[in-house]
């Protein structure tokens, strides 16, 4: 999928998993989308789980959704510390309803519960936060890669290729 000319984003926080933010970043690059790193914070570097940091080039107040074909939401501890933070949150539900890819990935889901954008939406997470995502309001289903209209999630690292591919593809029709 071509993404040239597009801008996306990928959300980080410390405790990210490393795999989870690394993949997604490199992908959207490789399509050719401008990617920018919008976490609570701009300019501050984050430690993910593995020893990787990330430097964030946007804070999420900051970032204007409408600008945007996507975003990818990695899971590890990250989005635990994410949700504590309401212009993480807001920036997710925005982006969200207007359309946009909102992807998210294994622990990842907890944004989109905090978002309160999961009622009667197809999705999958890491097994562990099922019940987190079905007590949101979601149907929850154990598969590689769940795509609901503009909600694309995933389970696990394993599940990156399945996930990147249907996100990019969502994201070349934005």
């Amino acid at each position: 999928m071509e993404l040239k000319g597009r801008k996306t984003m990928v959300m980080v926080e410390q405790m990210y998993n490393d795999y989870e933010f690394v993949y997604p970043y490199y992908r959207l690059l490789e399509a050719g989308a401008h990617v920018d790193v919008v976490a609570p914070e701009a300019k501050k570097t984050y430690p993910g789980k593995g020893g990787t940091t990330a430097t964030s080039s946007l804070a999420a107040k900051d970032a204007v959704p409408g600008d945007y074909a996507g975003i990818v939401i990695p899971g590890g501890f990250a989005p635990d510390f994410m949700r504590r933070h309401e212009a993480m949150v807001n920036l997710v539900r925005e982006m969200f309803n207007q359309g946009k890819v909102v992807a998210a990935i294994c622990h990842g889901g907890w944004m989109l519960a905090s978002a309160r954008i999961l009622q009667d939406k197809k999705v999958t997470s890491f097994f562990a936060i099922k019940d987190d995502l079905i007590h949101a309001g979601a149907n929850w289903v154990d598969e590689e890669v769940v795509v609901d209209k503009n909600l694309i999630t995933s389970r696990t690292p394993d599940d990156l290729p399945a996930f990147m591919r249907a996100a990019l593809e969502g994201m070349s029709r934005i």
